[in-house]
């Protein structure tokens, strides 16, 4: 019975014991499948073990789509039992569980694995590299972030999951008030994910100041590398904050430490402080990124250079030093008192201006612009009004004295999603329907492409708007149900139905999948788009060195100088080319170190004692292994460039 009672789930429903009988026999399926078509050892050769930036993206995009469905399975469980007053399809406990779990995969693993996708897609052809700087540790990242993302969402069928709201508030996340593993989960899986986020930081603030190709000065790199490059030194400061208050958090559960207790000097605001100091900046994290696609998307079916480069980068370096300055906003109503108050409401409108520079610099570029109205475009387009909607009701959040008002009600939940959806989201899709050709050699259906954005941009409006009204109204967040009395059941409903709606346009994605692997033609060039960027000249698929010869640069758009004024981006003749060896260790890793999570989460010190001396051991015996890597030699290169010119 005690086995029972610390490895099931505290709360059970016939929703997750359905879930976890739809789990088992997923894995039964994959398991079959893999050994009845003999694939085992090709999961391992080209997939597990690979150090390659591209197949490392791939990997991210598939674990950012899988969670978007999770996610977004846990969102419209949200509108379901907001729907109509006094509901009993969620208790109050389950409700907790899912608004948590919904807002932890949405931000740390749907979103950023998203943006990383793209970093490890896009960054280094754009720049003219053959690899990021340490492919090893790429790999590293990608499976700590992968196990940190398994570790978290196996909770909701051993011993439940965490129910403290996605910020983990204590002394509400303490032992105290959260006392099953559900927040342990919270804790340990995060750290481990969020290791890996750092190393990627470190990975490309290296790949991006060292590998550059030559010619291409900081400013003349394209905007989404510019980007990912702040994003990155985001990262670097941002993180670390993180890992040290989820190492706190973890000492007071599982120690008893008081680092956040309200007895014994604990400090309930130091966990508040530390998570919105890493909390704010993960934000710009996500959307610096977004803009940067966005400033590709436009440009490039504008038919013209980003108007505005330079304020476009100085932009954003304003908005990465503004996001460390910010937090405080978040505790207006927590007595603060009026002079830090304002201190934190100029700060965080100032952010205002940097964005809307950004605003006016891509409708500026659409000016005169020769507009193809493709999907990413589209995205895009639609974009603009949305997400400036989102930074208007910001700026009025941002108004200390007014979030009296505003403050822990569902006009913050719609301002915030106001910003997310369209800026990341939109975004995400967009540069995915854009790169798409150059993953996997063919094009997404267009007509279903647009439908897709209309209607999550519709259902979007529906899902949301009605939340700024009964937000205003008094509607509070995080609470499961509502009186008939309040009045507020008919917006609410109004929200379930754009949430269904888009969850229709997110099932028309993966139809569009299929139809296009069925359907679309395979018989594209490898800039399909006519775009202006490092990546673009490549072939597609993109051979295992990205260049045969690395590319030279005279300007910010390299390929589109090339096109039109007869640049020539590939000088010299092909040499042997040195590429890094798989390798099985960074995966073999991170099983370590989810045996080592899974231990401490429920106290089990034996293995997590054991596990934690595994750690080291990888460590170490990577500190001694000679691998200088291989060549490959000319005479491959040709052949391969030769195979890829007549595809």
């Amino acid at each position: 019975m005690d086995f029972f009672d610390r490895f099931a789930v505290p709360h059970p429903s016939f929703a997750i014991y359905a879930s976890m009988v739809a789990i088992g026999l997923t894995t039964i399926a994959i398991i079959a499948g893999l050994t009845y078509f003999k694939k085992w050892g090709y999961l391992w050769r080209e997939w597990i073990t690979t150090v390659d930036h591209k197949r490392i993206g791939i990997m991210y995009l598939i674990s950012a789509l899988v969670m978007l469905f999770r996610g977004g399975v846990d969102g419209i469980m949200l509108r379901a039992q907001l729907a109509v007053p006094d509901n009993t399809l969620l208790d109050s406990q389950h409700y907790n569980e899912i608004f948590t779990t919904h807002g932890v995969v949405m931000i740390l693993f749907m979103a950023m694995p998203f943006i990383m996708f793209f970093m490890n897609l896009v960054v280094p052809l754009q720049i003219g590299a053959r690899d990021v700087a340490f492919p090893r540790l790429n790999a590293l990242s990608f499976w700590l972030f992968f196990m940190g993302a398994m570790l978290f969402n196996i909770s909701f069928v051993v011993g439940g999951s965490p129910d403290a709201g996605w910020t983990s508030y204590f002394p509400l996340a303490s032992e105290e008030f959260s006392k099953s593993v559900g927040t342990n989960y919270y804790m340990i899986a995060i750290q481990i994910a969020g290791i890996g986020t750092l190393m990627t930081g470190i990975n490309f603030i290296t790949t991006i100041m060292k590998m550059r190709a030559p010619g291409m000065t900081l400013m003349k790199m394209p905007m989404f590398t510019w980007s990912a490059l702040i994003a990155n030194l985001i990262i670097v400061f941002a993180f670390p904050v993180l890992t040290v208050a989820l190492a706190m958090g973890t000492m007071d559960r599982l120690f008893g430490t008081h680092f956040f207790t309200l007895d014994n000097g604990g400090m309930d605001m130091l966990w508040a402080n530390l998570f919105w100091v890493w909390g704010h900046p993960e934000v710009y994290i996500l959307i610096l990124p977004a803009f940067g696609l966005y400033s590709e998307i436009i440009s490039t079916f504008s038919g013209r250079n980003l108007y505005g480069y330079k304020s476009m980068v100085w932009s954003m370096v304003l908005i990465s030093l503004l996001s460390f300055l910010v937090w405080a906003h978040h505790f207006f109503t927590m007595g603060q008192g009026a002079f830090t108050n304002s201190i934190f409401s100029i700060t965080t409108m100032i952010i205002a201006v940097p964005t809307g520079v950004k605003i006016f610099n891509w409708l500026l570029t659409l000016r005169k612009g020769k507009i193809r109205m493709t999907t990413p475009m589209l995205y895009s387009m639609l974009f603009i009004p949305l997400f400036t909607l989102g930074g208007v009701t910001g700026v009025m959040l941002a108004m200390s004295a007014a979030d009296y008002q505003y403050h822990n009600t569902m006009f913050l939940v719609a301002h915030f999603h106001n910003v997310i959806i369209p800026g990341v989201v939109f975004a995400m899709l967009a540069g995915l329907t854009y790169y798409w050709p150059k993953m996997f050699g063919f094009m997404l259906n267009e007509r279903l492409g647009k439908w897709t954005a209309w209607l999550l941009s519709i259902g979007f409006v529906l899902a949301f708007i009605p939340m700024y009204i009964t937000g205003l109204d008094g509607q509070v967040r995080r609470s499961f149900t509502y009186s008939e009395s309040t009045g507020f059941g008919p917006l609410n409903m109004v929200s379930f139905v754009g949430a269904g709606i888009m969850a229709i346009g997110f099932v028309l994605i993966v139809y569009n999948i299929y139809y296009s692997i069925r359907y679309a033609s395979r018989d594209i060039s490898a800039d399909p788009w006519d775009a202006r960027t490092l990546e673009w000249p490549t072939h597609t698929p993109v051979p295992e060195y990205n260049f045969a010869i690395v590319p030279e640069v005279k300007s910010s758009e390299p390929f589109w100088d090339a096109k039109k004024h007869d640049h020539k981006l590939f000088k010299g003749e092909i040499e042997k080319i040195h590429m890094p060896n798989n390798s099985g260790m960074p995966f073999l890793m991170s099983c370590v170190f989810f045996v080592w999570g899974f231990s401490l989460i429920f106290s089990l010190w034996i293995p997590a004692i054991i596990t934690t001396i595994g750690i080291f051991i990888f460590m170490t015996l990577r500190s001694f292994e000679k691998d200088h890597g291989r060549y490959i030699p000319v005479k491959e290169i040709e052949e391969t460039e030769s195979e890829l010119r007549g595809a």
